[in-house]
């Protein structure tokens, strides 16, 4: 470990729960340099839907670049890049009854944030953005001005301006009509809050501690920025490419953002790549106002393009991500009947978690399940909730096994047994 410590940044975090070096990964396991096998409940931060060095992804990229193939365009038209588009369109977007034109804005989801925050206000000529209690962004500034955490926003070191938050749902305990406040504001001269260009959400609250937001929710905010004439952006760059079970998380509330956010997992292996989807009229950018050295990033085209062909010509994905996640959750819900304390069984699809009233044991839990040889991480404003984020192909013997070591590493913790 001396070369990390002696070189890289103190910025590091993820290494510092899990630290060994890891050399080799297929599928759901990932193998240190020791030759220690780890079961994966981490999936890359949701980059790693489809697992590991999929095989099916994997032939399609070494074939293109074993004849060359363009690895970097910038955003000249390629070959990966058309099939692509025409993939994409043909297998997610016509299928669902969905017209947007397709942006490259650069490597990673806080490009395709920033790119929905400034075109929301070319297109209405407003500054000011709603963002919700919780949410989690990016960490450019645009991003973190409408990302909740306290200790990222920090990091921007001037003051991030032009939003303002707004509770999520369920922030109130159920105890306040949705839209009370929001709806309050928006109709009151006097309120002082500045005519917003644009609504950004999540549909469920990744990094913001696994908060899933009810469909009849999702669809009266949609109506409520329908009614007031204010764009809806979806931040999907976690929760989409089938986390939830469908392709977009949105599908299950039945709206149609203005505008979405696609990182992550479009790439299906791992590769940076983001897509920002437009509405065809809001489509008003003019040539190179936004853009980025490596948004034509080739191998992801050709990936995403593999991992479309493979896993969303039909709907089996979706299914098994739906069964799997409900065996995740009734695992937790058994795990949290049979212990003392107030635990909280969060989530939806395959982005699940655990909420534990006294956060530092989510942290705990955390580390007994990397002893015992399972990679999980926290989320929450104080990393409260321990994470369940597994590859959607991962087989139901290795889901079987991490949730047993999960359930070991809680009991551990809760009942105060040992860590190993």
């Amino acid at each position: 470990m001396a070369v990390f410590t002696a070189l890289e940044s103190e910025v590091r975090s993820y290494c510092r729960g899990w630290p060994v070096a890891f050399d080799t990964a297929v599928g759901s396991r990932m193998t240190d340099i020791d030759g220690h096998s780890y079961l994966d409940f981490f999936a890359g931060a949701g980059a790693l839907n489809y697992g590991h060095n999929n095989p099916a992804l994997k032939g399609a990229l070494l074939d293109y670049l074993a004849r060359d193939g363009v690895v970097h365009s910038l955003d000249m038209h390629t070959s990966a890049k058309a099939e692509f588009l025409k993939t994409f369109d043909e297998l997610v977007l016509k299928p669902r009854g969905l017209n947007y034109k397709v942006q490259f804005p650069g490597p990673t989801g806080t490009n395709a944030v920033e790119s929905a925050l400034k075109l929301a206000r070319k297109v209405t000529g407003k500054h000011a953005m709603i963002n919700f209690t919780n949410a989690f962004h990016g960490m450019t500034l645009g991003s973190l001005s409408v990302t909740g955490n306290s200790m990222k926003r920090g990091g921007a070191g001037i003051p991030l301006v032009h939003a303002t938050p707004m509770p999520y749902d369920n922030y109130f305990d159920g105890k306040v009509p949705d839209f009370l406040w929001f709806e309050r504001v928006l109709e009151d001269a006097g309120s002082s809050l500045n005519e917003p260009a644009a609504v950004i959400v999540e549909t469920v609250q990744g990094e913001g501690g696994i908060n899933p937001a009810r469909a009849e929710w999702l669809r009266g905010l949609a109506d409520l920025c329908h009614r007031h004439e204010i764009l809806l952006i979806v931040d999907d760059v976690q929760m989409g490419c089938g986390r939830t079970g469908p392709f977009f998380s949105f599908e299950l509330a039945g709206i149609q953002p203005d505008i979405v956010c696609i990182s992550k997992s479009i790439s299906g292996y791992g590769l940076p790549m983001a897509l920002t989807l437009i509405k065809p009229e809001l489509d008003v950018w003019s040539p190179g106002e936004h853009n980025g050295t490596f948004r034509g990033h080739n191998p992801a085209f050709v990936t995403a393009t593999a991992a479309l062909r493979t896993y969303w010509a039909d709907d089996q994905l979706e299914r098994g991500t739906g069964a799997k996640g409900q065996r995740v959750e009734s695992a937790l819900r058994h795990l949290a009947g049979t212990l003392p304390g107030d635990l909280e069984v969060k989530g939806r699809g395959l982005a699940r978690g655990l909420g534990f009233a006294q956060p530092a044991m989510a942290e705990q839990v955390a580390s007994s399940a990397f002893e015992r040889g399972l990679l999980l991480e926290t989320a929450g404003p104080e990393s409260e909730v321990a994470k369940i984020m597994p590859a959607l192909t991962i087989t139901d013997q290795e889901l079987t096994e991490g949730l047993d070591i999960f359930a070991d590493a809680v009991r551990s913790v809760v009942l105060g047994g040992a860590t190993a």
